[in-house]
C-alpha cells in the first residue's frame, strides 16, 4: 500500500457535554483523531467551538441533528419537527417517516437545516465536511436540502456510511440481524447518495466504518480492521467519551482505541496517512 491511501478519523458529538469534548481533544492531541464533527445545540457547543479554535490542525464538521437533541430554531417556528421545548423525536424511524411523508414537516426541515448551518458558520470555523446524528442526513429528503444549500455553505464533502458486512462479521458476529438490516437500509441510502453528491460534486468517501460497529469501536477491533481496508479514501468514525453513559456505552472503549499505540502503528505500516476531510479535497 502506497502513501495515496488517505484515513480520515473522525468523532462524533463535539459539544454534546464537558465530557466528550474533553475526550475528543485528548484523542486528537494523544492520539489518531483528525477530525470531528460538532452539534451546534450540544449543551457544550461554545466550549466546543472555543477549544476548536485552540487546535487549528483538528478539522471540523457540521453533525447535524435532526432527532435525539435540541433544535435551533424556537418551536413555534417549526411545530412539525419538534415539542414545546425544541426537542426532536427520539425515534428516529418515526422521524424518518415523518420526513417522508409529511409535507409541512419538510418545508420546517429546510428551515431547521438552513439555521444549523449557519449557526456553524457564524462560529467561525471552516466547515469541514457535515455529517449526522444518528445517520439521518442520508434521508433522501434531508441530503437533497443539504445538496440545494451546499453552494451557499461551502458544503465539500458529506459522510455517506459504507462498509462490507462480511468484513465486520469477520471481526465481531454479534448483532448479526441488526447488522444485516442497517446493511442493507444503508447500502441502498448510500447508492442514492452517490449519485446525488456526483451530480452536485460533493465529495465523499470510498469506504466509512462505524456504522456496524457503533458504541464498539475497541483497539481489538480497529486492530482486525485496519489490514482488511482497501479503499484510498477511508473514515473512521467514533464517539468517544472519558466516561461511559447512557447515551453513549461505548465511550471509554472507543477513547482507548482512539489512544492506542498498536493502532498508529499499525496504520503506519499499513500505509495509511492520516487527514481530514478539508485536506483531501484540496
Amino acid at each position: 500500500m502506497n502513501k495515496s491511501h488517505f484515513l480520515v478519523i473522525n468523532a462524533d458529538d463535539f459539544g454534546f457535554s464537558h465530557d466528550v469534548n474533553a475526550a475528543i481533544i485528548q484523542a486528537h492531541e494523544e492520539g489518531i483523531l483528525t477530525s470531528t464533527s460538532l452539534m451546534v445545540t450540544g449543551d457544550a457547543a461554545q466550549e466546543a467551538i472555543a477549544l476548536a479554535k485552540n487546535h487549528p490542525h483538528l478539522a471540523v464538521g457540521l453533525h447535524l441533528v435532526l432527532v435525539c437533541g435540541k433544535s435551533v430554531l424556537p418551536p413555534a417556528q417549526i411545530p412539525h419537527l419538534v415539542d414545546s421545548q425544541g426537542n426532536f423525536s427520539h425515534n428516529p424511524t418515526q422521524a424518518g417517516l415523518n420526513y417522508q411523508f409529511n409535507q409541512a414537516t419538510r418545508a420546517e426541515l429546510r428551515l431547521e437545516i438552513s439555521a444549523q448551518l449557519e449557526k456553524f458558520r457564524d462560529s467561525g470555523l471552516n466547515l469541514a465536511h457535515v455529517d449526522g446524528h444518528l445517520h439521518l442526513h442520508v434521508h433522501p429528503v434531508i441530503l437533497n436540502i443539504l445538496t440545494e444549500f451546499a453552494a451557499e455553505f461551502k458544503i465539500k464533502f458529506i459522510r455517506l456510511p459504507s462498509e462490507e458486512l462480511t468484513k465486520n462479521l469477520k471481526i465481531d458476529r454479534r448483532n448479526l440481524l441488526t447488522k444485516i438490516i442497517w446493511s442493507i437500509v444503508f447500502g441502498q441510502l448510500r447508492n442514492y447518495g452517490e449519485g446525488l453528491l456526483k451530480a452536485h460534486h460533493i465529495n465523499f468517501a470510498d469506504r466509512v466504518y462505524g456504522l456496524l460497529q457503533t458504541g464498539n469501536m475497541s483497539e481489538e477491533y480497529l486492530l482486525s480492521l485496519i489490514p482488511q481496508i482497501e479503499a484510498e479514501l477511508v473514515e473512521i468514525y467514533a464517539h468517544p467519551a472519558l466516561v461511559n453513559t447512557d447515551t453513549n456505552n461505548g465511550g471509554e472503549i472507543e477513547l482507548k482505541a482512539l489512544l492506542s499505540h498498536k493502532v498508529r502503528e499499525l496504520l503506519t505500516v499499513k500505509g495509511f496517512e492520516l487527514s481530514n476531510c478539508a485536506k483531501v479535497i484540496h
